[in-house]
């Protein structure tokens, strides 16, 4: 009886720690319950952000610096920045992108 109990835990056991080879190929899937249809673009020195009504945006340098943070207060606006040509990090909610001043 000790033997099949022990042979019963340990084949359980291996199932959890080797997958069926059904599911041997199946990649981790991550889901995000906060979905955010945010859109930021630039063009030239003009930063586009659209979908991003009420929160705040957060200007960054390469360097980590933050440069600049504004609050958006609409759903489709457009910010002139008046930085040196580079690249710089947008971050607005759980959304970042890199973009290039020129």
């Amino acid at each position: 009886m000790t033997k099949r109990l022990f042979a019963i835990i340990f084949a359980v056991a291996l199932m959890g720690i080797c997958p069926l080879a059904g599911n041997a190929g199946t990649a981790v899937e991550i889901i995000d319950n906060d979905y955010q249809n945010i859109v930021i673009s630039v063009k030239g020195s003009t930063l586009h952000v659209v979908g991003a009504n009420g929160q705040v945006l957060h200007i960054y340098n390469v360097a980590g610096v933050r440069v600049m943070t504004i609050k958006v207060d609409g759903a489709d606006r457009r910010y002139e920045l008046n930085f040196p040509k580079g690249c710089y990090i947008v971050k607005v909610g759980n959304t970042a992108r890199k973009i290039s001043v020129k």
